[in-house]
């Protein structure tokens, strides 16, 4: 099926260029301006007086004269035998080859008729040169001199402005600037459902509800109800909130035009106004459809917080257009209008009210059984080994967007194709999910002893505390293979949870800076360059503690996070200097006893961490059956039930919105720890 729709696809026609008629005219103008005028049909001759010509007739040495009556010019061509001897005094050496060899100009009281009737008359009848007297008509050439440049001038005009419609950016051309370049799918054309949006539970119940609105609005109207007018769809990149606004539009059959926000930006002034009056009024003439505006906060950013620019950007402009538009349509218009963000936090306040967006709906990142689902859609066309086992992928992409498990299916894919394989197997994909996270493995790069001795006891510090602290992930991997900017990488299987003890974040960081003490202890104290990353991690856990979660005694249950972004560019801190000496001796405390912590954990099970990292320099990588023979059974009271089954605690959309970003994605992705 796949072949015959394929051949039965119809080759586009290529349209026909003007490029080359503009060509030709221009070539053709040159050559006037060079070669004179086309249409007297004139060969370059030596110009001489009257005289000279009455001379070479009596001589007998003229063949013929070509008299052009109305120009006063003649045109003489002599006889073939006489050239040579005229080639000195008229052609410079040179022997001509065409005709007319000679030109002369006479006054406008010259009577041809009577002047070469009296020369014949001196000459034999055989030596008499043949006289043609003409009349030239200047009528075509005259008009081609006038119309000839204009018309070009006209010609390159329209030439440079077709060329910028075509490709004249977001505006389709300078002639279009202020229209909405938005591209419109029609009821046909959009044939994207809910079916073909794997996972998105929590998202899809709330935007069904939009789809109920369209296919049936009586239904609310009737009980005095308002449909929604807007819906902003709020989440990491790649979590399919544009699939998700496409499966609207194709579910309530309706067109659906889309849009990005950045289209709206541009240097003219006033553009981006008017490309949101056409764009909803584009979205009235299709109603009942959706407009989806994708990347919005490229023209909803909070006004007055645009850094450098004065009161008067052309981006607030664009936004206080789109806040009119907004209210200006009634809500049984039948237009909903669909946004996707990934920076809600830096959007105007006016746009997220009531009565403008009035839903957001949260997509977030796909737990377990969700990426089951999502693998299953990207599986479909991928020809899979018996053996392959769909489970065990989805527990070792925790935290994986549809984007990143999409990606991961391809890489498997390309990685069996390089061993010349027929089927993909789950070792590939395994392969697959550590160069997505990691990076290419760097198997060229030379390594010397001591560097491969310090790697193989950096990551087997980190795998023995991660390992025996009860409140670290399990390892899944070590490696000491050089991969992305990393010597050796440490992977762990995090647990898909929402929240975090203190005392977790303590194992946690125990297991960052394991990797440093390790290198110290084995190399008699002396510090290396390796843990940046872990360290990096490590003051930004201390620090969120301290000054986000209220988990210092000297500070106090006070958090200085700003989850509104409310401060927008104030550089100023929220809090005294003599509170940041606080908050910088408490962030030291922290990382101290964790040092100090770790120093003791690994000193007492330094045995089991000589042999683990004997064995990484002997394997350079090792799995979890190699740290349960050395280290025993993972310690904690989930410890081997998270090792035997990866199912969540809590789903990974119950997120609360008051939890930070940046501790969010550390404890929802597959976390490694290198030596850099």
């Amino acid at each position: 099926m796949a072949e015959k729709n394929n051949n039965n696809k119809k080759t586009p026609k290529k349209g026909f260029s003007f490029t080359w008629i503009y060509m030709l005219l221009i070539a053709g103008l040159i050559w006037m301006v060079f070669q004179g005028d086309p249409f007297k049909g004139a060969v370059p001759a030596t110009k001489v007086e009257w005289e000279d010509v009455k001379e070479l007739v009596l001589k007998g040495d003229v063949k013929q004269i070509d008299f052009v009556r109305n120009d006063f010019e003649g045109r003489i061509t002599l006889r073939q035998e006489c050239l040579t001897k005229y080639a000195e005094k008229y052609f410079g050496g040179q022997v001509p080859r065409k005709s007319p060899h000679l030109t002369f100009l006479v006054s406008s009281s010259f009577n041809a008729e009577e002047m070469f009737g009296e020369l014949n008359g001196q000459l034999p009848e055989e030596s008499r040169p043949k006289v043609v007297i003409t009349k030239n008509d200047h009528m075509l050439s005259r008009v081609m001199e006038w119309i000839m440049f204009p018309l070009l001038l006209v010609l390159m005009w329209v030439f440079m402005f077709r060329g910028l419609n075509r490709g004249g950016g977001a505006g389709n051309g300078v002639f279009n600037v202020g229209k909405a370049p938005g591209r419109l799918a029609d009821k046909k054309d959009n044939k994207v459902t809910f079916k073909d949006v794997a996972g998105l539970y929590g998202a899809k119940e709330e935007v069904m509800e939009i789809v109920d609105f369209l296919k049936n609005p009586k239904k609310y109207t009737a009980l005095g109800a308002k449909i929604p007018k807007g819906a902003l769809l709020v989440g990491p990149p790649g979590t399919g909130k544009t699939l998700l606004a496409k499966a609207v539009a194709g579910e309530a059959n309706v067109p659906f035009l889309s849009i990005s926000g950045s289209d709206f930006v541009e240097m003219f002034v006033g553009v981006g106004a008017s490309r949101v009056r056409d764009l909803f009024k584009q979205a009235k003439e299709k109603a009942p459809c959706i407009v989806f505006i994708d990347e919005i906060d490229a023209v909803g950013r909070a006004r007055g917080k645009n850094a450098g620019f004065s009161s008067n950007d052309e981006r607030e402009n664009t936004l206080n257009q789109l806040l009119t538009e907004m209210d200006g349509f009634g809500s049984n218009s039948g237009v909903i209008v669909m946004a996707a963000t990934n920076r809600a936090d830096i959007l105007d306040k006016a746009l997220m009210r009531a009565g403008r967006f009035d839903r957001q709906i949260h997509v977030t990142l796909p737990d377990l059984n969700e990426r089951k689902e999502i693998f299953q859609v990207h599986l479909k066309k991928l020809k899979l080994d018996q053996t392959f086992d769909l489970d065990q992928i989805a527990k070792h992409t925790p935290g994986m967007s549809g984007a990143d498990i999409a990606n991961v299916c391809n890489e498997a894919a390309l990685g069996a194709a390089r061993k010349d394989k027929k089927t993909i197997s789950n070792d590939d994909f395994l392969e697959a999910v550590d160069r997505v996270v990691g990076g290419i493995e760097r198997k060229k790069t030379i390594m010397s002893k001591d560097e491969k001795r310090l790697t193989a006891y950096h990551e087997a510090g980190h795998a023995v505390a991660g390992w025996l602290l009860p409140g670290c992930d399990p390892v899944l991997k070590v490696s000491i293979i050089p991969r992305g900017q990393a010597l050796g990488l440490t992977w762990y299987l995090p647990d898909e949870k929402v929240t975090w003890s203190r005392s977790e974040m303590m194992d946690e960081m125990c297991s960052l800076v394991a990797g440093r003490i390790a290198e110290q202890i084995v190399n008699d104290g002396v510090p290396c360059t390796g843990a940046l990353s872990d360290f990096e991690r490590l003051t930004s856990i201390a620090k969120s503690m301290v000054v986000y979660y209220g988990m210092s005694e000297k500070v106090g249950n006070i958090s200085y996070y700003d989850s509104t972004g409310a401060r927008g560019y104030d550089l100023t801190k929220p809090y005294s200097e003599k509170t940041a000496e606080v908050i910088d001796s408490e962030i030291k405390a922290i990382v101290d006893e964790v040092t100090e912590r770790t120093t003791k954990l690994l000193k007492d099970n330094w045995e089991s961490l000589d042999k683990l990292a004997k064995l990484l320099i002997e394997k350079e990588v090792i799995m979890q059956e190699d740290l349960k023979e050395i280290l025993g059974p993972k310690a904690g009271k989930h410890g081997e039930e998270r090792l035997a089954s990866a199912e969540p605690e809590q789903p990974a959309d119950e997120q609360e919105s008051d939890t930070p970003a940046v501790e969010t994605t550390e404890t929802n992705e597959t976390k490694t720890e290198s030596n850099e």
